[in-house]
């Protein structure tokens, strides 16, 4: 098999888990294979229309002296080119496509005639503006847009095996090596990316100066030398965090790069840093659906249980960041609480960045709405939308690991895998309609001893596995079924996971909400939507001693809505009224039967009122 790893730590001497490759697994049927060909069909080839359009490959061609014109946009802009060609190639991974194919190399051609002959690339700092490389790394992102190039060549080399955009990363890399490190300019990027990007070169070149300039930005942070505040993640040492802060993105990418650096030279400092931080932002700053950072003020983080929800920002590349620290956290412990998270966010925080048409996008994802907050179909700012379609297409290298012992499972979805193991291709082929529905049924089509590792997710209440209809009760670790045997070629494994809806209550600390509930079935995390009801949702009080009903819909291209029994006031009763004793309301509201969709199929009906937090009656 090719390597076409999103991150290959085969060799990474601090890892406990190897990657899968992407096209060892064919996503199959359900929701994350409808996602994918919508991406592969739909989002890749409009995004692209929408680079040209928004002249963001123009700023190559104008760099290259090939157009004549000002630079369009924000100086950043390189980088939603970059997202958009890893994008594509991850869709190669797992599917070839020449005409893709071809279009990835004249998109190439445009970002190589842009680099100047020293290995700098970025297309706003030409021509006027050549004199002010690397003068304001606080502000001005050349760093950060180095290391989405970087990912957007050991990308495309993984899927096509040509080294035409990687030669161009490298060439910039071994560029920003003779200008940055010790004894040479000092600093860091004020927003945190090309430090995962440097690892994962280390790891397709073996060059250990690309380690080593990733170490160095990681130190660097804490000196004050990009602003000295929480917002850049520059207040302290990175191994010296002790709280999620700053700017949810940058936080976010800088802990997936200190991770990928535990891993290649086991720093302990730097996983009990990263163990804080994980238990500061999923203990006391996360939304219920995965999403990251409260404050529309610097993107950030708030306080601890500062969660509001009608002006959360909870940015869609924040989930996306959250996502990839998770799955990079796996591979250091290999523990299912990583995976839930992963799970909780792809399903509800992250899938909520895109519509069903796969051509219209949230940049913020609050969890109350007046009706005005819709998707749009491009930003001036765009990092969200290539950055969803990157994620997204690679879905497959995220399903499963391996270890010395065995193949890991830790996200459920029907596919079939055929994965190099220990001398042998294990063949898995799974059918299951999750996450409607909690039955996985696995059949391993290969004659090997091996152990399988079930991820048992931390929602889940009751469960059962069979092998071969027989029940079985294997040792559970950390949260992952250990099946160990040796498997003969048609063996069955069933793993149910009792899944019923849910009704969620919120630490008392967060006070939006206090005297609030949420639902939640499985790892879908709901809401109320005014198109699903005939009554103003905002009125609506939950009865949570009524039973709450699953049931299939094929609205919104197939999913399982909840039904439930809640109270309205009577119309008009607080037309003139601002307060009212509690009797005379109880004594004047009517039962209503409410529906609740999935957050993340939210706003692609016409527009009306949604929230997740429910008063309670």
């Amino acid at each position: 098999m090719p390597n076409t790893f999103l991150i290959n730590t085969t060799n990474s001497p601090h890892s406990k888990l190897l990657p899968v490759a992407v096209s060892e697994v064919r996503i199959t049927k359900g929701l994350l294979a409808e996602r994918m060909r919508t991406i592969k069909e739909v989002t890749i080839p409009t995004q692209y229309e929408l680079l040209e359009q928004t002249q963001r490959l123009f700023n190559f061609r104008r760099a290259a002296g090939k157009a004549q014109g000002d630079y369009f946009g924000f100086f950043f802009n390189d980088t939603d080119v970059y997202k958009w060609v890893e994008a594509a190639s991850y869709s190669l991974m797992w599917e070839w496509d020449d005409q893709l194919d071809k279009l990835l190399d004249q998109v190439i051609e445009e970002i190589k005639s842009a680099q100047d002959e020293d290995g700098y690339l970025d297309t706003y700092f030409t021509f006027e503006k050549k004199k002010e490389r690397w003068t304001n790394l606080k502000d001005m992102h050349e760093l950060y847009c180095a290391g989405h190039l970087i990912q957007a060549g050991i990308a495309h080399h993984r899927a096509t095996g040509k080294t035409n955009l990687l030669e161009v990363a490298i060439k910039f890399a071994d560029h920003i090596n003779s200008v940055f490190g010790p004894g040479k300019k000092e600093g860091t990027c004020g927003h945190p990316e090309i430090e995962m990007a440097l690892v994962e070169l280390f790891r397709e070149t073996r060059d250990y100066k690309y380690l080593g300039l990733a170490r160095f930005f990681i130190d660097e942070r804490g000196k004050g030398l990009v602003g000295g505040d929480l917002y850049h993640i520059d207040h302290k040492p990175f191994r010296d965090l002790d709280e999620i802060v700053g700017h949810a993105v940058r936080s976010l990418y800088l802990n997936c790069g200190a991770t990928d650096l535990y891993l290649e030279i086991g720093d302990r400092s730097i996983l009990e840093a990263l163990e804080r931080l994980w238990h500061s932002f999923t203990e006391r700053k996360m939304y219920i659906t995965g999403g990251a950072g409260a404050r529309y003020e610097g993107e950030a983080f708030g306080e601890d249980y500062e969660l509001p929800n009608e002006t959360a920002y909870a940015e869609t590349c924040a989930a996306i960041a959250s996502f990839m620290w998770n799955y990079r956290m796996l591979f250091a412990m290999p523990e299912g609480r990583f995976a839930d998270i992963m799970e909780q966010t792809l399903y509800n925080g992250l899938l909520s960045g895109i519509s069903l048409d796969g051509m219209h996008y949230f940049y913020v994802n609050p969890l109350s709405d007046n009706g005005k907050h819709r998707r749009q179909k491009w930003f001036a700012c765009a990092c969200c939308p290539p950055n969803i379609a990157r994620l997204i297409a690679s879905l497959p290298g995220y399903v499963y690991t391996k270890s010395y012992d065995g193949i890991w499972m830790h996200l459920y979805t029907e596919n079939s895998a055929k994965i190099e193991w220990n001398n042998n291709v294990i063949e898995l082929d799974v059918k299951t309609n999750y996450p409607w529905d909690g039955d996985i049924n696995i059949t391993v089509n290969s004659n090997a001893k091996f152990s399988l590792f079930l991820r048992i997710p931390g929602w889940v209440k009751e469960y059962s596995i069979l092998v071969n209809n027989h029940e079985e009760k294997p040792e559970i670790i950390n949260r992952y079924a250990k099946l160990e045997r040796n498997w003969e070629k048609g063996d069955r494994v069933k793993l149910s996971l009792n899944m019923k809806p849910e009704v969620i209550i919120s630490n008392p600390k967060v006070k939006d909400n206090v005297g609030r509930v949420a639902i939640k079935r499985g790892p879908i995390v709901y809401c109320i939507e005014q198109a699903d009801n005939n009554f103003p949702i905002f009125d609506l009080e939950i009865d949570t001693e009524k039973e709450l009903k699953s049931i299939y819909s094929e609205n919104l291209k197939g999913l399982v809505v909840i039904k439930g029994k809640g109270y309205i006031p009577e119309k008009d009763i607080w037309e003139k009224n601002l307060y009212l004793p509690i009797e005379d309301l109880r004594l004047k509201r009517n039962e209503v039967e409410f529906t609740a969709i999935p957050y993340y199929a939210w706003a692609n009906r016409e527009q009306g009122p949604m929230q997740v937090w429910i008063r309670k009656a």
